[in-house]
């Protein structure tokens, strides 16, 4: 999916970008929320990601919410489709689903991979038979690696302990790996999670505000 703002020693602000999945899925450095374009028929939902205006779609029987927990979507380059877990075709799971927007909602697990926007719409008829698919979000993990959202990982829509970041310019940073594959070598790396700056190691460079219940993340160099 997700960007996340930081102060540091420097005044660094961490800018959270997803990493867009290219065809199955390969994350690229910054993380930022992704979707792929859908097929159109029966229970189809619009969904916004990175950007763009998304259409994902399943056969009707998969349950009475469109991606709801535990069910999985598959991927192509253009298109995404919800489908069965035990499918050749499943490539990532839901492992939370919320109503609402995610500015408003509650956090995607910490190792979420990448996160749908799905737009509310009405329909004739659907799964839960209500005639509509209300507004929200999903938060997915692929099913096999990689996995950008892991410790370390170099993307995913939040930032949590063991990531890594470099310097960005204009007092930013973005997240990379950490294994220093990516496209820009790490920097710093975000070792501990406190509810208050002060709590965080005296070898703290660089403060992250990462949200939830402990939302300040101390980073030091690498």
């Amino acid at each position: 999916m997700r960007g996340r703002s930081v102060v540091g020693v420097a005044c660094a602000l961490l800018v959270l970008l997803a990493a867009l999945l290219t065809g199955c899925q390969s994350p690229s450095g910054a993380a930022e929320e992704d979707g792929r374009l859908g097929e159109s028929g029966s229970g189809s939902a619009s969904a916004t990601a990175s950007g763009r205006q998304v259409t994902p779609t399943r056969p009707a029987g998969y349950g009475a919410v469109f991606l709801g927990v535990d069910e999985c979507s598959s991927f192509g380059t253009t298109s995404f489709t919800e489908v069965s877990c035990t499918s050749e075709r499943a490539a990532a799971r839901v492992v939370a689903r919320h109503d609402g927007t995610v500015a408003d909602g509650p956090l995607c697990p910490g190792t979420t991979d990448f996160v749908l926007h799905i737009s509310e719409q009405s329909q004739t008829s659907d799964e839960d038979g209500d005639g509509a698919i209300p507004q929200g979000y999903a938060c997915m993990r692929n099913l096999a690696p990689p996995h950008p959202g892991d410790p370390g990982g170099g993307g995913g829509p939040r930032t949590i302990v063991g990531d890594c970041v470099y310097s960005s310019g204009d007092g930013q940073v973005r997240e990379t790996s950490c294994d220093g594959k990516g496209e820009r070598k790490p920097q710093y790396k975000v070792t501990k999670a406190v509810d208050k700056r002060a709590k965080c190691p005296l070898s703290t460079a660089l403060y992250v505000q990462l949200g939830g219940e402990k939302p300040v993340g101390c980073a030091r160099p690498v």
